[in-house]
């Protein structure tokens, strides 16, 4: 990998690039009486490079409510280069606050790209899914986690592609374990991000990260189980 391609890569992996962690807040007055909905995360939650409407949590709650089952405005809470302590840290620091109907998790890339411990992962993501059911009402059964993406099929992942999508697989081994033992859903669109590699249009003008394009993907994926949560 050539240097400036280097240089690129840590900034858009460890930095928040200006991101907010979360979208505008909502209109009281449209969100009454919905089901609150809380995305935990990291780049791809909060949607590094794309537009607010293009992140998949949104999309998500704009295709819910499409099929009959509106839910509030997402509250986001994720930054780029987050890992599993980060968002654990913030957590603590800043919890939300109220119940939520439903809560989504997304983490692990950067644990992956930091070359992080995969028992430190298994911990801190067991920490996370717990804190998780607490949101939920202590209610697993309004959690769902999305499996790692692979941003080896990047421009940037060039080069090192097998030993990414290698890793990225033993991340989410350990975070489908995870799940399992705690009866939480948990959707592998890893496959559908593998995709991109022959599709451009699936990636973000960073090249790093992925398009709305490829969020609409996951959210296609996901739908049919999330209607079921709540």
């Amino acid at each position: 990998m050539k240097l400036y391609q280097i240089t690129i890569l840590l900034c858009l992996l460890s930095c928040d690039g200006g991101q907010s962690p979360a979208p505008a807040s909502p209109d009281p007055a449209n969100e009454t009486g919905k089901p609150h909905y809380l995305a935990l995360g990291d780049s791809y939650t909060i949607g590094q490079s794309v537009a607010p409407d293009e992140r998949w949590p949104v999309i998500l709650a704009d295709e819910l409510k499409k099929a009959g089952k509106p839910v509030a405005t997402p509250e986001i809470i994720a930054r780029t280069g987050w890992t599993t302590r980060n968002l654990l840290d913030a957590l603590e620091q800043s919890p939300p606050t109220g119940t939520f109907d439903l809560v989504s998790l997304l983490i692990g890339v950067n644990n992956q790209y930091q070359g992080r411990n995969m028992e430190e992962y298994r911990i801190e993501f067991r920490q996370l899914l717990v804190k998780a059911i607490a949101y939920a009402g202590d209610d697993a059964g309004n959690v769902f986690v999305l499996s790692i993406p692979d941003w080896g099929v990047t421009a940037l992942g060039e080069g090192n592609r097998d030993h990414i999508s290698s890793e990225i697989d033993n991340f989410n081994a350990i975070a489908k374990d995870e799940c399992d033992k705690l009866k939480i859903v948990f959707i592998d669109i890893t496959g559908t991000s593998r995709t991109a590699l022959n599709d451009p249009t699936m990636i973000a003008s960073d090249q790093l990260h992925f398009s709305g394009k490829m969020y609409r993907l996951w959210v296609n994926q996901a739908l049919s189980r999330v209607k079921q949560l709540f």
